[in-house]
């Protein structure tokens, strides 16, 4: 599953809606403050769409991968990036993700170094 890590993360820095679908579910439940917890293939990726809005670039690169067991992983990431009206982002996110057994993400949640960038 780490490489599932990977390919969603390559899938992320696409900065393609159609790339990310293939992850979640109508079960899935996500995390990304500053917005709340939302649950929904739909909503999740409507929330990317609104994120993706917010930059003129962003990306993210993995740094180290733990395995949780039973299918759950923490990951460090450090994301770069341009906000739009507000310049240069960077910022170093953990990550706690779990998958099911088909390779969805079932939960997804971020954890922020610094937030005043959303403020």
């Amino acid at each position: 599953m780490v490489c599932k890590i990977s390919d969603f993360m390559k899938d992320l820095n696409s900065l393609k809606i159609e790339h990310l679908e293939k992850w979640f579910t109508d079960e899935s439940t996500i995390w990304i403050p500053p917005s709340k917890e939302i649950s929904g293939k739909s909503r999740i990726l409507a929330l990317f769409r609104a994120i993706f809005r917010r930059y003129d670039s962003i990306e993210w690169q993995v740094f180290e991968i733990f395995p949780l067991g039973n299918q759950r992983y923490f990951y460090q990431t450090k994301s770069y990036g341009s906000m739009i009206n507000k310049g240069v982002y960077e910022n170093n996110i953990c990550t706690v993700v779990h998958f099911s057994e088909e390779g969805k993400i079932i939960y997804l949640s971020d954890y922020f170094k610094d937030t005043k960038a959303f403020n």
